[in-house]
């Protein structure tokens, strides 16, 4: 998942997990910039670098399992070093500071320890769905694009190895893609096009639908006169009610315009398919909200087909 930051990534990438597993296919999200409120979303105690179950699997139901860790470049080298048998250097590397130098002497150093991390998780068959919550766009670019720039820079050896490793991960559609996330305004809108366009033209990675988050839904009795609908139904209205409901409207009908206006113009400038996400009026999103917003997933894929 990848958008301008604000617009939702760590919800849809909560929101594709749970239809993923409602599907029967098994989902390991990834963190790689910390705490996200994921764990809150599933209602289950917050989690660290460890891997957390966050829905369990169903099998009587044909629902999959639902699995979070984050991810950072420290713990993704601790790891590949033990792996590799060398946890005493992994050891002096954390507590002298080193990466802190390596990184700086070879820039993108950090985003490949974690894609090549990433790249392994995939390879191991860990479950069904990896789903990547990226970086902010901005940072997302430079991240997926750290691959080909150490594999220009770096000719041998390990790291070249790994550089193009993740290169062949992140070029192969049928391993990876890109899911942008945006909001129906203008801003969000002109980024993520932005966005599309560099990551297929920089990193040569495919691009799957469009996710447009927070859409207002539908809204039966916006054009009813509200002293009118109350008469016929025996009700009757305070001094000023009718003007405030009418008001109320009004604003609906404008900003769900709006939201049509850029929708639209999102599909003119960027030919992928569409999801939409509802917009959601609750101050938290918990288990009932994710349910919510699962099925509409669900419903968006499967117009798709």
């Amino acid at each position: 998942m990848a958008g301008k930051g604000g617009v939702g990534k760590t919800t849809v990438s909560a929101t594709v997990a749970l239809a993923a597993a409602r599907s029967g296919l098994s989902s390991l999200i990834i963190e790689v910039e910390g705490k996200s409120g994921l764990s809150s979303m599933y209602g289950v105690p917050a989690f660290s670098y460890d891997e957390v179950e966050l829905a369990a699997a169903d099998p009587e139901a044909g629902t999959a399992s639902v699995r979070a860790r984050t991810l950072t470049p420290d713990e993704a080298l601790i790891e590949y070093l033990a792996d590799s048998d060398m946890n005493r250097i992994s050891k002096r590397l954390m507590t002298s500071g080193a990466l802190d130098m390596v990184s700086t002497a070879i820039p993108g150093i950090r985003d490949i320890l974690v894609l090549g991390k990433i790249k392994q998780m995939e390879r191991a068959g860990l479950a069904d769905l990896l789903i990547l919550d990226a970086p902010a766009a901005g940072h997302a670019i430079s991240f997926l694009q750290s691959a080909s720039g150490l594999a220009d820079a770096v000719s041998i050896g390990p790291i070249n190895t790994q550089a193009k490793d993740v290169l062949a991960l992140l070029s192969d559609p049928e391993r990876c893609q890109v899911m942008l996330v945006t909001l129906p305004e203008e801003t969000p809108v002109n980024e993520l096009v932005e966005t599309a366009y560099q990551l297929e033209d920089r990193v040569g990675i495919s691009l799957g639908p469009v996710v447009v988050n927070g859409l207002y839904p539908p809204l039966p009795g916006l054009d009813v006169d509200p002293s009118a609908a109350a008469d016929a139904a025996g009700a009757g209205l305070r001094p000023g009610e009718a003007e405030a409901l009418d008001a109320a409207a009004s604003f609906r009908r404008e900003r769900m315009e709006l939201q049509a206006e850029q929708v639209a113009r999102l599909a003119a400038a960027l030919p992928l398919d569409q999801l939409s996400l509802p917009y959601l009026f609750d101050a938290e999103l918990g288990p009932p909200q994710l349910d919510q917003l699962a099925r509409s997933m669900t419903d968006g894929v499967e117009g798709l087909a």
